[in-house]
């Protein structure tokens, strides 16, 4: 009945709560109107065959931290047609579900045992915008995802696959995709590829891999015009990377083998505004390496080898981290240069170098509003 609430849950209008209530079975009785259905926390562990075919107004169904596993789901979302959002995270599913309901958005698979992905997992959902599958055993061993597999993914917005052991980016990913996420894999090479065609990739989040300088070539990038945010953090890249798209706003090359920033390492990206370089092995910046970013807000530099500030800063810099170095001199090109008679830095960080208080030239800090922009302690 509509106006009927299971003892086990809480019903506010067509939204039932029954979420942290130790229950192993879906609590019987849920009124048929319901819109969103939430067992989140409890020891379920099988959903009945049939069970949510009556539901035709459902269009939530969070079903996190639970027991459920491959067999005890099979069928179950079949004829279920208002479904958009499915949360099944922090279960104990081993491959993908093939028969998801054909109304899906977004679907929620995060931290389960997940090995295997079919072909034909996705070929009922064409509709789905959010895909997470993070933290699980995707790629293990010999089974990569096969290439193509997301291709009926036609409106693929968000595509998490963060902390699984591929040791490559899946070829024919939707050209919709305007975030991907990979952190935390065994992946040596963004193989040019990855997308057939221009790509509306916006954020891209490479961090914690086994790239190299190598495995970001020419063509790796050549098909995401519009990327906007890079993270290449923790990985074996020995220089910055050549070939990158000129739309970039923020780049993450922290925790990287870098050694040296060479003169003419940044000059294609005019619209970078954040560009973080901190716990590398950099001794030596170029002079002027960073004066063609117009725009570049943030720069971090902390927890490296630099003897001396980079010299002429870009002016458009806000913030500029320099502490954790070996710096001992501040060069009067390096931010007080051409001919500007203030500068826009509101914090400068020097903490934690070998600088000489006695010996620092006063004129490499006349642009600069007042001593407390710049911290040395």
């Amino acid at each position: 009945m509509d106006n009927y609430c299971p003892p086990e849950c809480a019903c506010y209008g067509r939204v039932v709560q029954c979420s942290d209530k130790g229950v192993d079975k879906v609590p019987y009785g849920i009124p048929y109107n319901a819109r969103y259905i939430l067992l989140m926390n409890n020891h379920i562990d099988s959903i009945q065959l049939d069970l949510l075919t009556g539901y035709v107004s459902m269009e939530f169904l969070v079903l996190s931290n639970n027991w459920l596993t491959d067999g005890t789901i099979e069928g179950a979302f079949e004829g279920v047609p208002a479904l958009k959002r499915l949360y099944m995270d922090r279960n104990f599913l081993e491959s993908v579900p093939i028969d998801l309901p054909v109304s899906l958005e977004e679907l929620r698979l995060d931290n389960n045992h997940l090995r295997v992905m079919s072909d034909a997992a996705w070929t009922r959902c064409p509709g789905l915008l959010v895909l997470s599958m993070s933290n699980n055993s995707l790629g293990n061993g010999s089974e990569s995802l096969p290439d193509e597999a997301f291709s009926p993914l036609c409106n693929l917005r968000t595509l998490n696959l963060d902390h699984n052991q591929l040791a490559s980016v899946p070829l024919g990913l939707p050209l919709s995709i305007k975030e991907l996420y990979l952190k935390g894999n065994h992946i040596e090479q963004f193989r040019g590829g990855v997308f057939n065609g221009m790509s509306e990739l916006v954020v891209l989040d490479l961090s914690a891999n086994n790239l190299t300088n190598k495995g970001l070539g020419r063509d790796s990038l050549l098909n995401v015009t519009h990327l906007e945010s890079l993270n290449l953090e923790g990985n074996r890249l020995k220089q910055v990377p050549r070939h990158l798209p000129p739309s970039l706003k923020t780049l993450n090359l922290e925790g990287n083998l870098l050694s040296s920033i060479k003169r003419a390492a940044f000059n294609t990206l005019k619209n970078l505004e954040h560009l973080g370089l901190a716990r590398n092995k950099i001794f030596k910046v170029a002079a002027g390496a960073f004066r063609m970013l117009p725009i570049l807000h943030q720069l971090d530099l902390c927890h490296n080898a630099l003897r001396q500030v980079p010299r002429q800063l870009p002016p458009a810099l806000h913030f500029v981290a320099l502490d954790h170095n070996r710096i001992q001199s501040v060069p009067r090109d390096a931010f007080c240069w051409g001919n500007r008679s203030l500068s826009g830095l509101v914090q400068v960080q020097l903490e934690h170098n070998l600088i000489d208080m006695g010996k620092l030239d006063s004129q490499a800090f006349r642009c600069l509003r007042g001593f407390q922009v710049v911290h040395f302690y």
